[in-house]
């Protein structure tokens, strides 16, 4: 086994348990952030199946972008769909045999990459040209969105211009899973990607990426305006109730 294969290992490996353990922490932290007020953004659902359905159209339509900002929201919204055919697509790599849906997805998946980087160029783009985002732009914005930017790229070249052994890469991936490590081709490029991705699983968790998990847990999106109807006390509010 070669040593370029046993450190993309165990690079997956760091980047995994840090991705997954961070993951949790983060969203442990969320669910234990007190909220201490009703601040829900009006006009708000007035029950608990209303904020439901509310939280589902703000995550498939991204509604509240819609509202503020509908060129923001074309590039963010084809961002997003097309980064989950992307990731639907590169299931077949850890799947032996592949599911059905995902054979189906493959051609969609494909071309998606491109529709993946005009929209990321949009965001980045919007960084620059947009006075007030410029303003509130850090370096970790465009490093964040560079990054990504680089993953597709690579990706696309790999499938179009400097094609690697797929099913090489397959039989990696599946050793790592099985934990019987396989041979991993020595293409530069794939390497690169590669190490791009871990790098992102590696980062996620520090990130402001984490608005994924985090949406669900803002206060102003999964409260109903109930604030007459039923008295908010907050956690720790209520533990104090409760002292002798």
């Amino acid at each position: 086994m070669s040593l370029l294969t046993i450190l993309y290992a165990l690079l997956f490996y760091v980047a995994t348990l840090v991705f997954v353990v961070g993951l949790a922490l983060k969203i442990l932290s969320y669910a234990k952030t007190p909220a201490p007020l009703k601040i829900p953004t009006t006009p708000a659902p007035l029950t608990s199946a209303g904020v439901g359905w509310r939280l589902a159209r703000e995550v498939v339509f991204f509604e509240s972008l819609f509202k503020s900002s509908k060129w923001t929201w074309i590039f963010g919204w084809t961002f997003h769909a097309t980064l989950l055919l992307v990731l639907l697509r590169h299931l077949r790599y850890v799947q032996e045999p592949v599911w059905l849906p995902v054979v189906l997805i493959q051609p969609f998946g494909t071309y998606a990459g491109f529709a993946f980087a005009a929209a990321l160029g949009g965001l980045w783009a919007r960084r620059w040209l947009v006075d007030r985002v410029r303003y509130i732009s850090t370096p970790s914005d465009h490093l964040m969105l560079a990054l990504l930017l680089a993953i597709g790229l690579s990706g696309l070249a790999m499938r179009f211009a400097l094609p690697t052994d797929i099913v090489a890469v397959k039989m990696f991936m599946l050793g790592l899973l099985r934990f019987d490590w396989q041979p991993l081709p020595a293409d530069p490029l794939l390497l690169v990607h590669l190490a791009l991705v871990a790098l992102l699983m590696l980062i996620f968790p520090i990130s402001k990426l984490l608005h994924a998990p985090g949406l669900f847990f803002s206060p102003t999106r999964n409260q109903a305006d109930n604030a007459r109807e039923a008295r908010h006390i907050a956690s720790w509010a209520e533990a104090l109730d409760k002292r002798p």
